[in-house]
């Protein structure tokens, strides 16, 4: 994981952590805003070793180690997005999960995706534009774009995803009623999905990485 990766097709950065023995997915983190492609590498201790882990460098410099997905400011109405860059960076993330599907020399394997806060947005707002891509996706106390609705896929493609939400009912940065809404969106899109609200805020306890772990051994059937 020392080693950050450049690939050309998207222009992301990323470090991996390599499976151990035969592979039974790829599972991509993303950071939140301010951090970087390190903040998740605890989770590879949590994880089991045959899933093969990229962590993703966001694209945007807001200073020294410190990246984004997309410019965000909160006001009175919550959080105002850059819709565009949030876009881009959608699109850069889908490039990145096939430009590593397309250098495969074995035979393709489950792909994930999941982050925290802006990391679990960018999830979700890959797989459920191109599940043909990501079928696995959780977001981390963050929530789904509503200015992803145009670019959602057909319905018949996404019952045949799964997701997974864990969120901190006292949430000081995205209240837990993002997580409600998103739950009540994947169940109206016929998305199966579970949904985790834990006492505490904007943060990533024993608890959370515990189930979210479980749950990606459930989707790669390492259980």
């Amino acid at each position: 994981m020392n080693i950050l990766h450049e690939d050309a097709a998207s222009g992301l950065s990323f470090r991996l952590r390599e499976a151990v023995g035969q592979r039974a997915a790829r599972l991509f983190l993303l950071h939140g805003v301010g951090g970087n492609e390190t903040n998740l590498m605890t989770l590879a201790d949590t994880i089991n070793q045959r899933v093969e882990l990229v962590f993703v460098r966001g694209p945007l410099v807001l200073g020294s180690e410190q990246y984004a997905w997309f410019h965000v400011r909160f006001g009175a109405q919550g959080p105002i997005i850059n819709a565009a860059q949030a876009d881009e960076s959608r699109q850069r993330l889908r490039r990145l999960v096939r430009s590593m599907a397309t250098a495969e020399t074995s035979a393709p394997v489950p792909t994930l995706m999941a982050g925290f806060s802006q990391g679990g947005i960018l999830s979700a707002s890959v797989a459920l534009s191109s599940p043909e891509d990501v079928r696995r996706f959780a977001i981390l106390s963050g929530r789904i774009l509503p200015e992803l609705q145009p670019h959602l896929a057909p319905v018949d493609e996404l019952v045949r995803t799964s997701a997974f939400i864990a969120h901190g009912r006292y949430d000081d940065k995205l209240p837990v009623t993002f997580a409600e809404h998103a739950g009540a969106w994947l169940t109206r899109l016929g998305v199966p999905h579970e949904m985790h609200l834990y006492p505490v805020s904007h943060t990533l306890t024993a608890d959370i990485v515990g189930d979210f772990s479980r749950w990606v051994s459930q989707q790669t059937n390492l259980v």
